[in-house]
């Protein structure tokens, strides 16, 4: 089995898709029931029932607890027994392990670690996503049949649109521009700086620029599962390299990982930008990105099959890996210095 950090906020699912209905989830190969109480609340559990194991996803709600869907045993929103048909007497271990959820930028997030802790690490928060003055759009669940640091590693990664993206996200204009990273608390930052240059297609259809621009990628990455990345364009020669942002386009795609198991992930995506648009352009935006995230799932998913296939082989490393081998060091560390799970 694999490792993962557990003392962290892990997104599991968009809110939109919690009601009143039992949902089974995977997530660091850990199944969970998940549903909303009568008053709103979002409820996540182990889905099993500790007497035959049969997944309480499989039951019902009544009320706000889980009937079992073998032989009605019913589970509060703690996970404490609270019936069991035909006897009086509850076992004292008939309990159903739950765990910490908060709600947040239109997710759903899970604590699977130690949930005495949970209450001290507040949850991921872009500021602009509440900023009336941005705009932001939910995406998709994107499932990838890649482990979920392939995933981070692309993520980690701006070189890599160059040569993926031409359609969407980049051009051959910054093919030969160096990658930089800075690692922080927490955090690797990638990025660079592509002056004097056409537009990416992307900016090109709806940023309306009749020259050239200066753009620019900053790669964000919060260990162990989060990534924003900054990318945006300004005309050329108006001061945005030296921070001037007052005239561009700017967008923070926000990718949010579930890691499900050892060769499986979800890319909850969403994009947040600096202008206000119609249904129409959100949606031919999005459809867009999901072009573009397309392409990095058959590229990951390819690579995940050559893993296997070459388990023995050692590849070689270059400039741009250094980001992405910073990135793992840091889940490692994350790993050794919290209990570990899975």
């Amino acid at each position: 089995m694999e490792t993962y950090v557990l003392d962290t906020w892990y997104p599991l699912t968009w809110s939109r898709n919690v009601g009143r209905q039992l949902s089974a989830h995977r997530i660091v190969e850990r199944d969970v029931v998940l549903y909303r109480t009568e008053a709103g609340a979002a409820v996540a559990m182990e889905d099993a029932c500790p007497h035959r194991l049969l997944p309480l996803s499989m039951g019902k709600l009544k009320g706000d607890a889980i009937e079992c869907g073998y032989h009605g045993l019913t589970f509060d929103c703690s996970g404490r027994c609270t019936r069991v048909p035909g006897q009086d007497m509850i076992p004292g271990n008939a309990v159903v392990t739950t765990y910490p959820v908060q709600e947040n930028m239109g997710l759903v997030w899970i604590w699977m670690g130690d949930p005495s802790r949970a209450g001290s690490v507040p949850v991921f928060d872009l500021p602009q996503y509440h900023d009336p003055a941005w705009s932001a759009v939910e995406g998709d669940a994107l499932r990838i049949e890649a482990n979920y640091l392939n995933l981070a590693d692309n993520l980690c990664d701006p070189a890599h649109v160059s040569f993926v993206h031409l359609s969407t996200l980049g051009n051959a204009a910054s093919e030969d521009i160096p990658v930089h990273h800075e690692e922080l608390d927490g955090r690797i930052v990638t990025w660079r700086w592509i002056i004097d240059a056409p537009a990416i297609p992307l900016f090109a259809k709806y940023g309306n620029f009749s020259g050239n621009v200066d753009r620019w990628h900053y790669y964000h990455y919060h260990a162990p599962s989060i990534a924003i990345i900054d990318f945006g364009s300004a005309a050329t020669g108006t001061g945005a390299p030296e921070g001037r942002r007052d005239n561009c386009m700017q967008i923070y795609a926000c990718h949010f990982m579930t890691p499900v198991d050892r060769n499986t992930s979800i890319d909850h995506w969403l994009h947040v930008k600096n202008f206000t648009a119609d249904a129409d352009t959100n949606a031919a935006l999005s459809a867009d990105f999901r072009v573009a995230f397309a392409e990095d799932k058959a590229i990951l998913e390819a690579i995940e099959r050559n893993e296997k296939r070459f388990a023995e082989r050692k590849t070689i490393k270059i400039a741009i890996d250094a980001a992405p081998r910073r990135m793992r060091r840091m889940v490692d560390r994350m790993i050794e210095g919290a209990p570990t799970g899975g």
